[in-house]
């Protein structure tokens, strides 16, 4: 990797090249078959054919009677009650129907050979004298509510593309179709390693310290993303203890948080020189967010096998892991791993990706949508988003060079800016519906922009239009969100 940093990539541009990125590991990943019981929330690996055809037999619609041939019709001895229960859902095939005759159904029962016809039970009259006669108003028409064997589909149709989110509508289809278990993209398993010497954990800002904002909230977004978090490390400012963390990591990819600009303890551009990491996108033309990152890990290198004979020797006084070593990440690294989790073995390579967020709340997230959104969504399978435009209810100032990601909110149809969008503030999007795209120069009210929704706002497989979106959401509260013009860019 070269020392120099590059020009700024344009946001579509970066957004385009974190898409492609992994398109060979996605491609050469394995599909992990579940059980339908857990697959909630995973993606089609393949796509889901039917098993059968559905419904499997012909159904009867609704409860009444099965009915052969034109009326009135005779019914079976001793059956003119009411109560009396017919033929049951779950029962296996019966007798024939002889012409002129009916027998009472249930609603999913199997239809007996020779029926041509279901009489709902409000449209049919039995008078007692063994014969059941239609109401005038509903004359009987061939084939009516009989649900015929392979109406919605036959064994082979694809029901469903790869790519699909399983939803429980999902989870039922399959297992109407014939499925005990469906084969699902493995989840790309991500750590996040955040750094910064000023952040607090608990308690309240004291002594130039900050709390924590990046922390609680990038592990839960990954894992609305599709990604498997291996947990949570909060690092020190030393380049040692960088280096070990991103040069160990199991993970396919590595989401760091601060330390990607130029300052004194920025350290992740210089981790990536030593590791021979391969820059993909070195900053972006987006405000907030524009020091993002986005590397290829090598496979292996001299100093990930330098890492392992130090595991093997522990005394030794240069293995940045030796306790005694001022630069040891066990040292200086917290660890944060979910609960219930097993201590994980030490890896034998490098993570396959690095995503460099920066340090501020918003411009993290910035850097979520644009890198860390379109890899995952390569590597989890997914189906790219498709933007929809909306109207700006306000006007919007663009900075001269850069686009803008800006939070708005959804009402009478229109986009709202929300005035939180400081590159530090979460406020704005902590309410917001998703973040608009506003172009270098900025735009005018009335103006249709490019909206991204949020991770928890759509699904993969079908979502729902802003105006939609807006409906739903008209006349929220935002709980005292000043929505006034926003503020300059950050």
């Amino acid at each position: 990797m070269n020392a120099a940093h590059r020009s700024p990539t344009s946001w579509p541009d970066a957004r385009a090249i974190a898409a492609r990125a992994a398109v060979k590991e996605a491609a050469h990943a394995a599909p992990v078959l579940r059980p339908l019981s857990e697959v909630l929330g995973q993606v089609l690996a393949a796509p889901l054919a039917a098993l059968t055809d559905l419904p499997p037999f012909d159904t009867s619609a609704m409860d009444g009677w099965a009915l052969s041939g034109p009326g009135p019709w005779r019914l079976p001895a001793g059956t003119e009650d009411q109560d009396h229960q017919g033929i049951l859902a779950g029962h296996g095939e019966m007798a024939p129907l002889p012409d002129g005759h009916a027998v009472r159904i249930a609603t999913g029962a199997r239809v007996p050979p020779g029926a041509t016809a279901v009489l709902r039970s409000e449209y049919g009259t039995a008078a007692g004298d063994g014969w059941l006669h239609a109401s005038p108003a509903h004359p009987v028409v061939l084939g009516q509510d009989i649900r015929t064997r392979g109406q919605e589909c036959r064994s082979g149709d694809q029901l469903l593309p790869a790519g699909t989110l399983v939803t429980p509508a999902v989870l039922g289809l399959a297992a109407a179709a014939g499925y005990d278990e469906l084969p699902t993209v493995r989840r790309p398993r991500v750590e996040v390693l955040v750094l910064g010497d000023e952040l607090l954990t608990e308690g309240l800002p004291h002594d130039g310290r900050i709390r924590d904002a990046l922390g609680p909230m990038v592990g839960p977004w990954l894992r609305a993303l599709g990604a498997e978090v291996l947990g949570t490390r909060r690092l020190a400012d030393e380049a040692d203890v960088v280096y070990a963390a991103v040069a160990e990591s199991s993970a396919d990819v590595v989401v760091t948080t601060g330390g990607t600009a130029a300052g004194p303890v920025d350290h992740v551009h210089p981790t990536l020189r030593r590791l021979g990491a391969e820059l993909l996108v070195d900053g972006v033309a987006v405000r907030p967010g524009h020091p993002m990152l986005l590397a290829r890990l090598a496979h292996a290198n001299r100093a990930n096998r330098a890492n392992h004979a130090n595991r093997e020797n522990p005394g030794n006084p240069g293995n940045p892991g030796n306790p005694g070593n001022p630069g040891s990440a066990g040292s200086a690294g917290s660890a944060e791993p979910p609960e219930n989790a097993e201590t994980p073995e030490r890896p034998s390579r490098p993570a396959r990706h690095l995503v460099g967020l920066p340090g501020n709340p918003l411009a993290a997230v910035s850097g979520l949508l644009t890198l860390a959104e379109p890899l995952l969504r390569t590597l989890t399978g997914r189906p790219a988003p498709d933007p929809g435009p909306a109207p700006l209810a306000e006007a919007v100032q663009g900075h001269p060079r850069d686009t803008r990601l800006v939070p708005v909110t959804f009402r009478q149809d229109a986009a709202v800016p929300l005035r939180f969008n400081g590159p530090a503030m979460l406020r704005g999007i902590a309410v917001a519906d998703g973040l608009a795209v506003i172009p270098p120069g900025g735009a005018k009210r009335g103006t249709e922009v490019d909206v991204l929704d949020l991770p928890w706002s759509a699904s993969a497989t079908e979502q729902p239009s802003h105006a939609d979106q807006a409906r739903q959401r008209t006349d929220r509260a935002t709980d005292g969100e000043d929505i006034s013009p926003q503020e300059g860019p950050a």
